[in-house]
């Protein structure tokens, strides 16, 4: 039996070694008594600046349900006890249906890692073909082109092991819970992640540690079974009479009877692919806007005051809406991070955000963002969103230069309608150039950061905005296009056996999200179909 122990707190300076006492505490048992806990969620509790706490919820365990009976009814208006039954986890038993090949995963983004994984745990041995490189090999590529190199188009911020989330802010934040939340939590924590990503409230690997997450999930899918191609790219379907026979790859023919398809949001030549071979696709809003960088300091004096906190617990970090006409928000806030270039194609750039475990950089950033309503697309066809993400990205490279420079200007620039004089500090690495970033923007992304950005630096005193710089646009933060599949099924109509998931195929906004949907279509895969 287990209870439930809800709002108990430690200050911030406080060893986590003192929760135990205060459990006991809470039981009404001495603070010395053995307690057997698991910490199931720790926040911040940050509304005052000057008292900052951590508030823990936990699962307290024992043999003695008498005992633990009369224990549950110790509520009081601090601390709730309750009695505490998790959902567990579970995976069906195989299906009945004949699997004539293994299952080929596109892609080893988080969902297509974590639908091959659990494909492989089950037996089902699983083929992973990824177009770019190892993570390894696509380090030292990204690096290269941090530093001035050529850009690789199969290698680079968003192709490769891993997916874009590689090299994000490797935030694991996700707006619901569960049984298939927490096991994929818990298999982040397995793989070299941190063990506090299971419970915190706000958990965060960075983009040092997801590396080595992303290999450590590789080499488990390869232990028990699995096998992940590099270097080979999914080029076209063999479909035959609504069935799906086998994909076409840089390398050859793979037959194959289940495709789960993990292509990531900017695989455009799959795109085009799939709209050539006429899978079911559907137009779908997404985000697009800029992103914005301030001296980390400035939020760390924001948000926690005078105090100097973040010696404590760590660079702050901030979330903004600015309700309009088109509302504003922030979107993936990297505290103590860098802006990059998230580029998948050569002649075109757009910024995203990162930040390394310690958030050590003396900058703040985040995305800046407007969800694009399709009617705000120029034109009907299916990727018309794609071509809108292209028109901007083509515009933003040649106003860099021609050479992935970032285009930058200050924000009370922008809203006076001035270019920036000289080249402003930032973390780029390659290179800025002065730009109007309205320009580099849809129109009604221009009117929403006129109308929000004013709203946002009222907020925070006139801070938010007097040493903050913008650069973009920001483009990839959602996939412009939506591969349709049955709810119930999980694959797409009228094509038996294609299995669009994560990100790239509309359903995912995140890590967490997209491993999640990964490991839902492995447990449909695996209820439908007998062990090869």
């Amino acid at each position: 039996m287990s209870l439930r122990i809800t709002n108990i707190r430690l200050p911030i300076a406080e060893p986590e070694d003192g929760l135990r006492p205060r459990l006991a505490r809470a039981l009404g048992l001495a603070d010395s008594a053995p307690v057997d806990y698991r910490i199931l969620r720790k926040a911040l509790d940050a509304r005052d600046a000057g008292a900052l706490q951590f508030v823990y919820t936990a699962e307290v365990r024992g043999d003695d349900e008498a005992l633990l009976s009369r224990l549950a009814s110790r509520s009081n208006k601090q601390v709730r006890v309750e009695r505490f039954v998790e959902e567990p986890f579970v995976l069906p038993p195989p299906g009945s249906v004949p699997l004539e090949h293994r299952p080929i995963v596109v892609g080893s983004g988080p969902a297509g890692l974590v639908a091959a994984y659990f494909l492989a745990e089950q037996g089902y041995r699983p083929l992973v073909l990824e177009r770019g490189r190892r993570v390894n090999e696509r380090i030292h590529d990204v690096a290269a082109f941090d530093k001035g190199g050529p850009h690789d188009p199969e290698s680079n911020y968003l192709f490769g092991e891993g997916g874009a989330g590689t090299f994000s802010d490797g935030k694991l934040t996700y707006r619901s819970s569960g049984p298939d939340v927490r096991r994929v939590l818990e298999l982040f924590a397995e793989c070299k992640g941190k063990p506090s990503v299971v419970y915190d409230a706000r958990p965060h690997l960075g983009s040092n540690r997801l590396p080595a997450v992303v290999k450590a999930i590789r080499r488990g899918i390869e232990a028990l079974g699995g096998e992940v191609r590099f270097g080979c790219r999914v080029e076209d379907l063999d479909l035959s009479d609504g069935r799906l026979r086998g994909v076409m790859t840089s390398s050859g023919h793979i037959p194959a009877s289940v495709v789960i398809l993990a292509i990531g949001h900017s695989a455009r030549d799959t795109y085009e692919m799939l709209l050539r071979r006429g899978v079911p696709m559907q137009q779908k809003p997404f985000q697009l806007g800029v992103r914005i960088e301030q001296p980390q300091g400035i939020v760390n004096r924001v948000t926690y005051g005078p105090n100097r906190l973040e010696e404590v617990i760590g660079a702050a970090s901030y979330s903004l809406v600015a309700n309009g006409p088109h509302d504003l928000f922030t979107f993936c806030m990297c505290a103590g991070g860098y802006i990059m270039p998230s580029v998948s194609q050569p002649g075109y750039f757009c910024t995203n955000g990162m930040s390394l475990s310690k958030h050590d950089s003396p900058y703040a950033n985040s995305g800046l963002v407007v969800t694009i309503p399709t009617e705000a697309f120029e034109g009907t066809d299916i990727l018309a969103g794609v071509r809108l993400q292209e028109k901007y990205e083509r515009l933003a490279f040649e106003v860099g230069r021609g050479d992935y420079s970032c285009p930058i200007q200050r924000a009370p620039d922008f809203l006076a309608g001035r270019l920036t004089q000289g080249v402003p500090a930032n973390s780029y690495p390659r290179g800025a150039v002065g730009a109007n970033i309205g320009d580099l923007v849809p129109p009604l992304v221009a009117e929403a950061l006129m109308h929000g950005l004013p709203i946002m630096d009222r907020r925070w005193q006139g801070r938010f905005l007097r040493d903050a710089t913008l650069v973009g646009p920001e483009a990839r933060g959602s996939a412009p296009v939506r591969i349709v599949r049955d709810d119930d099924t999980r694959q797409t109509p009228g094509l038996d056996g294609l299995y669009p998931v994560g990100e790239g195929a509309g359903y995912a906004g995140g890590i967490v999200s997209a491993a999640v949907d990964g490991l839902r279509t492995a447990r449909a895969v695996i209820a439908r179909y007998a062990r090869g």
